[in-house]
């Protein structure tokens, strides 16, 4: 199953882009061995609508002009499920062995995501109440779908 990230907003160069540049290519490695192709990050620049809403409805078009037939969609929102990364495994293990050709996991806006989007979406995922910045979003979810990766090869880098 191919996996890529979408993302609102351009992470500029510094140690966040490295750090989770790394986790990717951590993942690009381990993911083949369990069936997680890892097709990068496609980054989109903020809409410049007037208001919220309408900005949620264009970046949730452009979204939508990038998914393709078979792909689940999860959407990080703050208003999502906090899973643990056991669970987190299991639900992306979950998709690829019902046959979905890719997942996309997308980083919204400083708005959030359409509201029409997320009903659509396959799961929303919070990465806890809190409120995080979009560079560290990126790199957690980098490390979380890395550790994915582990966990379902049964190795020990996570521990349980």
């Amino acid at each position: 199953m191919r996996v890529e990230v979408h993302a609102v907003g351009r992470l500029k160069a510094g140690p966040e882009r490295e750090l989770a540049q790394r986790y990717f290519d951590r993942l690009a490695k381990a993911g083949p061995a369990v069936g997680l192709e890892f097709a990068g990050v496609t980054e989109i620049v903020e809409s410049r609508v007037a208001d919220a809403a309408g900005r949620k409805r264009e970046e949730a078009q452009r979204l939508r002009e990038r998914l393709g037939q078979g792909q689940a969609l999860i959407l990080l929102d703050e208003r999502g499920r906090s899973l643990s990364s056991e669970d987190f495994s299991a639900r992306i293990a979950a998709m690829r062995d019902a046959g979905r050709k890719g997942l996309v996991l997308a980083i919204g806006g400083p708005d959030g995501h359409d509201p029409a989007l997320a009903s659509e979406a396959d799961l929303l995922l919070s990465f806890g109440a809190l409120t995080w910045p979009h560079q560290l979003v990126r790199v957690m979810l980098a490390e979380q779908l890395y550790r994915a990766a582990t966990i379902l090869a049964g190795h020990p880098y996570h521990r349980s």
